[in-house]
């Protein structure tokens, strides 16, 4: 079969099952069969039986709703790729709108600004800070045993991050009172939400990484107790919530009287999308 003929029909076939983005998704997966770049797949003149045969698996899986980058193997964030699958959370877009603010704000410090994230995952925001900062004194934390095992791999691209396996609200003991920014993504959907989240998400993300009690905020309330701990008077945290928590997620810092400069973010498409806030002093 043609590759353009059978891209038409992979993308009619997802389009059907409800994937978002079926013509990118089929695009991705038959350049992930090919193993050739994107741009490359105009230039290939044929399919063979076997490369049909795992194109065809692979888009059942799709359609299924399994997640692309459990597929592929990997994820795209910022400038670096990540290893991700089954037991770990995949990274979006839009926490690269944060990961972008950690490293602006450690940026701009003189030295070698210490940065603690919080509820890592695959690593990526850990990666992407080293990645771009390869100065800085990073640190990362990821309670799953699963995730972890993700992280460590991401991780092992860029020596002398700090990587550990513990509850990310009760880690660094050491660093407290010392750290410039701390990031985090951690767990926002209220439990109340199930049905509104993404299959891909819902079915396939681990849950530790997705619900935090019934507000969602669980985890915002523990992570702004425990960034307070570990800041210098001064230092910064940032934290991604759920686009319906623009006020909420602020307000968790704003009431305890700890923190200034607390302010709300948007993301790309003009929905609120992290919380930031500066220790006082």
């Amino acid at each position: 079969m043609r590759p353009s003929q059978a891209r038409r029909e992979a993308a009619a076939r997802l389009r059907d099952a409800g994937v978002a983005s079926p013509e990118r998704d089929a695009d991705l997966l038959l350049a992930h069969v090919l193993d050739v770049p994107l741009g490359r797949l105009p230039l290939v003149d044929d399919l063979g039986a076997g490369e049909q045969e795992r194109y065809d698996a692979l888009l059942t899986r799709r359609a299924a709703r399994e997640p692309l980058q459990h597929l592929t193997g990997t994820a795209a964030f910022r400038h670096v790729e990540l290893a991700v699958g089954p037991g770990v959370f995949v990274p979006r877009p839009e926490t690269e709108l944060l990961a972008g603010w950690a490293i602006e704000q450690a940026q701009s410090l003189e030295g070698a600004p210490v940065v603690v994230d919080l509820c890592t995952g695959s690593g990526a925001i850990a990666a992407a800070v080293k990645d771009e900062l390869p100065h800085a004194d990073v640190h990362a934390v990821e309670m799953s045993p699963d995730a972890f095992r993700y992280a460590e791999t991401n991780l092992a691209s860029f020596p002398g991050v700090d990587l550990r396996l513990g509850d990310a609200f009760e880690a660094f003991d050491d660093l407290a009172g010392t750290v410039d920014v701390v990031v985090c993504n951690p767990p926002y959907v209220p439990l109340e939400a199930w049905e509104s989240v993404a299959v891909e998400a819902r079915d396939h993300d681990p849950h530790l990484a997705l619900f935090s009690g019934q507000d969602g905020l669980d985890a915002m309330r523990l992570l702004e107790r425990r960034a307070a701990a570990l800041l210098r008077p001064g230092g910064v945290v940032g934290a991604e919530h759920a686009d319906v928590q623009g006020a909420s997620a602020p307000a968790v810092f704003a009431a305890t009287g700890r923190w200034l400069d607390v302010r709300d973010h948007l993301d790309l498409a003009g929905r609120p999308r992290y919380v930031t806030a500066r220790l006082a002093r």
